[in-house]
């Protein structure tokens, strides 16, 4: 049966937010509306089970609208990815036989907002290591102090996803994850004055000893390389749904172009560019390149959701995965610039927008140098300690 992206996401709603989104850009605001309709649509919870409210949806499923909601808003589709990337995780810890963060899936159906603070200046281990501090309280909570960037919903998350790095634990440091609530121990900077994707409002959070109470700490686990399902969850789900924004915002530069160059005109001929063989081969070139996307993605995110075991292939697969979306999107967008001519060049042009926000792409976990190295590496096997010094 084929999936009906409609009925999550109706065209109606997807037009009102489509016609919000250069405004949201042109303010450097956060989409509230879309946000709260998005929210009173159900939206929040579509990857959560339907015994406990949600829309039960696969990540699969949740890819395919990720992509749709991108093709009108991309900045509204990253900032929401971040909320999905936690009720994701916990839809793939439970598939697992784990339930430890069945408090994100009933807070999203309550209409909590959970925002995801991983990102930190030069901190290139990730998901591996942490410059935030994380203290151990005697209630068994935790007290977080550090700073984190790029955290998209900044304005309106009510909780926020984690790590630190505990460094007083006796068996050794430990990477905490765990979730704070907003408070006055959390302070957002309004510093976010981006070339693109400015809707996402992803500002900079200073944590300043912000308490994660015991039963929101969820993993202390080694730092380094880990097995444990928390860093597949969030890396898994972390690639697919970043590649599905993009993949969208390909699909949409692609319809502009064809939009373009069947309602230009040539001067010289009088025939619609859409009969000019020169653009006819960019118009395809952009067709090949997309149509490649979606059946990687839609085949990546059914194997997460089935627990198919690509063993230590998995973090090639899905680096390769976001490092292509990206790449191609941008590739794409290029491409559609020149279909539609100067105009594109205006600010107010929504191609000329999408080619500022498809430049975030770069900018995600995995960036293209560490995704060549991750693949480098499935392929090659590591560099030999003498070559990596």
């Amino acid at each position: 049966m084929t999936f009906d992206a409609a009925r999550y996401l109706p065209d109606d709603l997807l037009e009102r937010i489509r016609s919000r989104a250069a405004g949201v850009d042109r303010d450097n605001v956060f989409p509230e509306d879309d946000l709260r309709e998005l929210r009173d649509a159900g939206y929040l919870s579509i990857l959560v089970p339907a015994d406990r409210g949600g829309a039960g949806l696969s990540l699969a499923e949740a890819s395919v609208l990720q992509q749709r909601l991108a093709t009108a808003a991309p900045a509204t589709a990253l900032a929401i990815n971040m909320h999905l990337v936690w009720t994701g995780v916990a839809k793939v810890l439970r598939d697992r036989g784990i339930d430890d963060l069945a408090f994100v899936q009933t807070g999203s159906v309550a209409g909590e907002v959970f925002a995801f603070g991983i990102s930190e200046a030069g901190n290139d281990l990730v998901l591996f290591g942490s410059g935030t501090d994380a203290v151990p309280r005697a209630d068994g909570s935790y007290a977080f102090t550090g700073t984190k960037i790029f955290t998209s919903l900044s304005p309106v998350w009510t909780q926020l996803g984690l790590h630190g790095l505990d460094t007083t634990s006796p068996d050794g440091p430990q990477l905490v994850y765990a979730f704070v609530p907003r408070s006055d121990a959390v302070v957002t900077r309004d510093d976010w004055d981006t070339v693109g994707m400015r809707g996402t409002q992803s500002r900079t959070t200073e944590l300043h000893g912000a308490v994660a109470p015991a039963e929101r700490v969820v993993r202390r686990i080694t730092p380094g390389p880990n097995p444990d399902p928390i860093v597949f969850g969030i890396y898994s789900v972390f690639e697919i749904l970043v590649a599905s924004v993009y993949t969208g915002i390909a699909r949409r530069a692609l319809d502009l172009a064809v939009d373009a160059a069947r309602t230009r005109r040539s001067k010289k001929t009088g025939r619609a560019y859409s009969q000019d063989g020169d653009i006819r081969w960019r118009v395809a070139e952009m067709a090949l390149a997309y149509d490649a996307l979606g059946p990687q993605l839609d085949a990546l995110a059914h194997d997460v959701d089935a627990a198919t075991d690509h063993g230590p292939r998995w973090f090639s697969l899905l680096a390769g995965l976001k490092h292509r979306a990206t790449a191609t999107a941008k590739q794409v967008v290029d491409e559609a610039i020149l279909v539609a001519g100067g105009s594109s060049y205006f600010s107010s042009n929504e191609l000329g927008r999408l080619y500022r926000d498809v430049l975030a792409g770069a900018f995600h976990p995995s960036d293209p140098e560490s995704a060549h190295a991750t693949v480098a590496s499935a392929w090659l096997g590591p560099l030999d300690e003498q070559e990596s010094r």
